[in-house]
């Protein structure tokens, strides 16, 4: 796998000034922009927190993913003279045209962001990024901020949960880019589940940019487009380097015909009922891509026409020395079929002596579900990759995480949401996050408190956050799609396993501090005349409150 190059990592900021400019977002973000403006308040200190509130897809965790491609956003931040023009034509009629001056100057050089690393497991509740700066210029950040962070989390997150139920003895093919939701969301989807634990993708333009695996052969059409032999054109094959055919061509043609009667005697198969216009794409795929032959063999019948079609052509590549690769099965029972695949590569690699038919791989194409990949797990089969498309990049289960930006301090005041909705409570104040690792180096708590308060003695603490932005500058190292993949696996590999179950996983404990605690009842308090009481257990160690967190 290649490296992106400097030129590709350019393409890719550029790419992300192209389509995520300032304009970007939601009207009501300017309105309320000018409304402090017009207040005088638009540079008032403020802190904005993003998180989402349930882990997704009824788990018990998700990945963060996307903080890239924020980063980047927040670099080039700056409105240009024709982004101002319009929207001084869809800002209500007598806004003050001073208002318009302070726009086109304004850039990201008074945020910082500090922020969960990318390709951290992370749980509901927990801030993942901290936003501060003026309060105009943190409140414009938000629906971007929000739209480049919550599908990349959540197809990473699904990607991941696709890769624990197939485990890690199988490949993981990403292809659903003509399923996406439009272009970026293809060119993300294959992004992210990469992240997540995919190896490869279809996707050409994601392996370009993010220096992703690509992978594919044929498609039905191409087997289907051939009727008979004639159609094949050139018919010959110089074998590989070492042959013992020299560099002279091979008539490929009449040896695969010769393998197809061969194969067909082995098996005790009629040779008539295979399809010649199928034999002729095989044989003219392997012309083209003698070292690529990996076909899909179920456009007539897996069992009397593609798999003895694939086998001729196969061993006459094997002649030629050229090792071919596999077949893809994309219709019907796959965990059967391939059981009777594998069963004939096994004989036909025994009863020609051809070592090369026992290495031969078995790709499973077939509107693949997170469910039917758990049932691989259970059910005896030879699939060795799989490819998914709809399901992993239109995420099906949830369409979204529900990520949100809520404001949690302004001039060092702190802020609360107050709802009738206590799911829909935000928690106030400046916060540290950390995690708690036990005597093994597991995760078993989150701890939210206040920002000065001390860490926590209690096991391992690690502060959670880290600055990743400041006065305009990206101050972290970015990392490749790679590196953030080694990322997600060393993450869940450290999560124990209760809480990575699929299905009814136990729910991790993310707590805030007693001080944190104590501000968020006078916030309450002074903020609502019924005076409610948050009820906290003081029996339990731990004690869920009405915001959804735990106190301790």
């Amino acid at each position: 796998m290649a490296a992106p190059t400097s030129e590709t990592c350019a393409a890719v900021e550029r790419s992300i000034r192209r389509r995520v400019p300032p304009l970007l977002t939601d009207l009501y973000q300017f309105t309320m922009a000018y409304a402090y403006w017009r207040a005088g308040r638009h540079n008032e200190p403020a802190v904005f927190e993003l998180f989402f509130r349930s882990n997704p897809f009824g788990g018990g965790f998700s990945l963060f993913t996307g903080l890239h491609d924020c980063l980047l956003f927040l670099r080039n931040f700056q409105f240009t003279d024709e982004d101002v023009e319009y929207l001084r034509s869809v800002l209500p009629p007598g806004s003050d045209p001073a208002f318009f001056s302070y726009l086109r100057e304004l850039d990201s050089s008074g945020v910082t962001v500090r922020s969960v690393p990318e390709g951290a497991v992370v749980f509901a509740r927990v801030p993942l990024m901290e936003v501060s700066g003026p309060l105009a210029v943190v409140q414009l950040l938000e629906t971007s901020l929000l739209c480049l962070v919550n599908y990349a989390s959540l197809v990473c997150s699904n990607a991941a949960r696709f890769r624990l139920a197939a485990g890690w003895r199988r490949s993981l093919v990403e292809m659903g880019l003509r399923r996406a939701q439009g272009p970026d969301g293809g060119l993300s989807a294959s992004r992210y589940s990469y992240m997540g634990g995919f190896d490869m993708t279809s996707n050409v333009l994601a392996g370009y940019l993010f220096g992703i695996p690509v992978a594919g052969t044929m498609a039905h059409s191409y087997v289907t487009s051939f009727s008979c032999l004639e159609e094949v054109w050139p018919q010959s094959l110089v074998p590989a380097d070492g042959g013992s055919g020299g560099s002279d061509p091979v008539d490929l043609l009449s040896l695969s015909r010769d393998w197809l009667g061969r194969v067909c005697e082995l098996l005790g198969a009629e040779p008539g009922a295979a399809h010649e216009g199928e034999l002729a794409a095989f044989l003219s795929y392997a012309i083209a891509f003698p070292r690529n032959f990996l076909p899909v063999i179920d456009s007539y019948s897996v069992a009397s026409s593609g798999l003895v079609n694939f086998c001729a052509v196969a061993l006459s590549l094997c002649d030629l020395h050229y090792q071919p690769l596999g077949v893809r099965l994309d219709s019907g029972d796959l965990c059967r079929q391939s059981l009777e695949v594998r069963r004939v590569f096994r004989a036909c690699g025994d009863g020609f002596s051809v070592p090369a038919f026992h290495s031969l791989i078995i790709v499973g194409t077939n509107g693949i579900t997170e469910q039917s990949i758990q049932e691989l797990s259970k059910k005896e089969n030879e699939i060795d990759a799989v490819g998914v498309g709809t399901h992993l990049v239109t995420c099906s289960q949830q369409p979204s995480l529900g990520c949100v930006y809520k404001l949690v301090e302004v001039r060092g005041s702190p802020k609360m949401k107050m709802t009738e909705d206590p799911e829909k409570s935000t928690v106030p104040g400046k916060k540290a996050v950390y995690r708690l690792l036990d005597a093994q180096g597991q995760p078993f708590l989150d701890l939210l408190c206040l920002s000065e308060e001390p860490a926590p003695l209690v096991g391992v603490a690690l502060r959670l956050r880290q600055e990743v932005f400041s006065q305009g500058q990206i101050t972290h190292p970015l990392r490749t799609a790679a590196e953030v993949r080694e990322s997600v696996q060393s993450s869940l590999k450290a999560l124990p396993p209760r809480h990575k179950r699929l299905k009814d996983p136990d729910m991790y404990t993310v707590a805030v501090s007693e001080k944190l605690h104590a501000v968020l009842k006078e916030v309450r308090r002074s903020g609502s005349k019924l005076n409610d009481k948050i009820p906290v257990d003081r029996g339990d160690r731990t004690a869920q409150n009405d915001v959804g967190l735990n106190h301790v």
